[in-house]
């Protein structure tokens, strides 16, 4: 029913003595259920042994009171999914454990995308693994049991080395909680301080939620190890010769009130909003957003056109993953499901319709149909992205190339398909100014092409199913 680029999963690693750290995981991982609705799973060491607990749905629906007093212990990971390697299925939920020969068993958890996934995966079979699933995260954790070194962290600072590609990682042994971030520093990882430990989580919001102190980011290239003994960081990997942060970080995926190098999400969304007002001026009675992604930036948007902010759809805010599946005349009409108009609100007015994205045009047409149902004169459609022409390879599934709308259609073509009166996307420009970092900072590869590192070894999304 969705119609936006989806991100991988949200991760959480917890180093606490007194407080129960699966508690904390839990809630941390609540609050990036944002991140991904596939599955969930926590692990906990307690200085002697593992204890995993996976399941698929929500972070609600996997775990219960006594999961969490089960599983004890003075460390924590944690992990929600949405799958970009492998299918949605059981034994691809995550964290995933794997065993060695003399230190015991690894729990690993990855937000990210590997491009290397062949060489990884030919190594990790030439060392003797063989892997139960069809996931790059679990190829990563085998080749760190296999590697040498006399520790943990001597074999982790061997692997990490060897990847390329997107990867936000948190391991757990009996004894230590570990993360570590690729060299680009593409998908966000932060660091913060509890009051008798450590936390890291994919985003701010979830250090918020337990009560953690936001510290600093997780550098790119840094692996950083949190017991009972603190914390330590070293590089693994020199730092590429350019950052690589995702911009749909600040578009979409990451919570409004997360901070995502230094920046607010809800505030650089405003600013989206405000140049895309700039941009592509528009004749209308109101701004209104498809909630609720597109909501700072409707308002940024009305405030620089100098127009009226109003709501004209409301969103079910309890719609996610169920397994309860709608029927197939649903199913066709999804956006039925989440989304209802306020004709008293939309009747004769002249629309002035903020998004996030497009990305295969299946939802917008909907949504600008039921607009015009309600009783709307005209609908212009803004978009706080530039087309998405490209495919990522680096931790979102944006869908196959040749499905992307704007890949083989100009703006004016997708306007007549979504039925708008008028259709304007921010510029590449107008997104850099937005975020206010460097454009050498960024990673806008679905947007013109250019990816951050070589991508030829980068395999389709369900390559290992029937391997």
């Amino acid at each position: 029913m969705s119609d936006r680029p989806r991100e991988k999963c949200g991760v959480v690693a917890i180093a606490s003595q007194s407080t129960e750290p699966a508690r904390m995981a839990f809630f941390g991982l609540y609050a990036l259920q944002h991140r991904g609705q596939e599955s969930a799973g926590i692990c906990t060491a307690d200085g002697e042994s593992l204890r995993n607990l996976t399941g698929m749905g929500l972070v609600s629906q996997v775990f219960h009171e006594r999961d969490l007093a089960k599983l004890g212990g003075y460390l924590a990971i944690g992990h929600t999914r949405y799958s970009t390697t492998g299918a949605s299925r059981p034994e691809n939920a995550q964290p995933l454990v794997v065993g060695s020969d003399d230190l015991g068993s690894l729990a690993l958890a990855h937000n990210g995308n590997l491009v290397n996934v062949d060489e990884i995966r030919e190594e990790v079979l030439r060392l003797g693994a063989r892997p139960r699933t069809a996931t790059d995260s679990e190829l990563i954790a085998h080749l760190i049991a296999r590697s040498p070194g006399d520790n943990w962290l001597a074999r982790m600072r061997h692997a990490l080395g060897r990847l390329s590609g997107a990867f936000c990682l948190v391991m757990l042994t009996r004894d230590g909680a570990y993360v570590a971030r690729d060299a680009w520093g593409i998908r966000p990882l932060v660091l913060g301080r509890l009051a008798d430990g450590w936390a890291a989580a994919s985003e701010s919001c979830a250090l918020d939620t337990i009560g953690a102190q936001l510290i600093r980011a997780v550098e790119p290239g840094e692996l950083l190890s949190m017991g009972p003994d603190g914390i330590h960081s070293e590089q693994f990997a020199a730092p590429a010769p350019r950052r690589a942060a995702c911009s749909f970080e600040y578009i979409y995926f990451a919570r409004p009130d997360s901070l995502v190098d230094g920046q607010l999400v809800y505030a650089t969304r405003e600013r989206m909003g405000e140049e895309l007002a700039r941009e592509h001026p528009v004749d209308a009675d109101f701004v209104m957003p498809v909630p609720d992604s597109a909501t700072p930036a409707a308002i940024g948007f009305a405030r620089a056109a100098g127009l009226p902010y109003r709501e004209g759809l409301v969103k079910n805010r309890y719609i996610g993953r169920t397994f309860i599946q709608p029927q197939q005349s649903q199913r066709e009409f999804g956006v039925d499901l989440k989304f209802n108009p306020l004709p008293e609100v939309l009747r004769d007015q002249r629309i002035a319709l903020v998004d996030d994205s497009i990305v295969r045009g299946t939802t917008t047409p909907r949504i600008v149909a039921m607009l015009r149902r309600a009783g709307a004169a005209e609908v212009h459609l803004r978009i706080c992205a530039p087309p998405i022409r490209y495919a990522c390879h680096l931790g979102v599934d944006t869908a196959p190339e040749e499905t992307l709308i704007a890949s083989t259609h100009s703006v004016f073509e997708i306007q007549e398909i979504v039925g708008a009166d008028s259709l304007g996307y921010l510029s590449l420009d107008g997104l850099v100014r937005a975020v206010g970092l460097p454009e050498d900072d960024l990673c806008n590869a679905c947007f013109h092409g250019r990816y951050p590192m070589a991508i030829d070894g980068v395999r389709e999304k369900l390559a290992f199913e029937a391997v």
